[in-house]
């Protein structure tokens, strides 16, 4: 049955090759506290977050699929039925130089990692901000020594300019962290990068 609430049409599953994307549910929160405690999971964020800090940040996330219609996808294993951690869309709320824009991004538990989830379940979460929600562009940024996180971000598809490289205004100057680098992908180029890989998959 469809949720009659705002944003109700996003509260259905979205299924991808091995992921479940969907709402959050309450017994996500113990997975997500400990993913959030995980220093090796936070190691390109300024610090690990407490049990209250990680509930409030999934409050935070509900409230921006009421908003928006879109927000950050819980991510369960098909396979498994296990929680893993997010991936989704997000506004943020900072000032810097390419805002406003609504960003991809991910965070998933260790044992997640190294298996392609957070590409598989970035591309559906693509293709629901540029067919469904017809954005014009969706940026991705994180600390400029996040290797895994930019590889991601280039399997995608999106370019980065060093020029457009910037200082997180919420980390403290001369924090290792502080510098950030910018991805972009316009909407027409991840339509060409559909057909490529469509005319990849059936030559003529």
């Amino acid at each position: 049955m469809a949720d009659p609430r705002p944003g109700g049409a996003e509260r259905a599953a979205i299924r991808t090759e091995r992921l479940v994307m969907r709402r959050w549910q309450p017994s996500d929160r113990d997975g997500f506290a400990a993913l959030n405690a995980d220093p090796e999971v936070m190691a390109h964020f300024p610090a690990t977050l407490d049990r209250a800090a990680s509930d409030a940040f999934v409050e935070k996330v509900e409230a921006a699929f009421e908003a928006n219609g879109f927000g950050l996808w819980a991510l369960e294993r098909i396979d498994t039925g296990e929680f893993i951690g997010f991936t989704g869309l997000n506004v943020p709320r900072f000032e810097a130089h390419f805002l406003p824009a609504v960003e991809i991004g991910w965070r998933l538990c260790r044992p997640a990692w190294g298996l392609g989830f957070a590409t598989e379940a970035a591309r559906q979460a693509l293709r629901i901000g540029f067919e469904e929600h017809r954005l014009a562009e969706i940026v991705s940024f994180t600390a400029a020594g996040n290797a895994a996180s930019r590889a991601v971000m280039r399997r995608l598809g999106m370019r980065h300019d060093p020029a457009e490289d910037f200082e997180h205004p919420a980390i403290p100057a001369g924090h290792r962290l502080r510098r950030h680098v910018l991805y972009r992908l316009a909407r027409a180029d991840f339509e060409a990068g559909i057909t490529a890989r469509a005319d990849q998959a059936w030559p003529p």
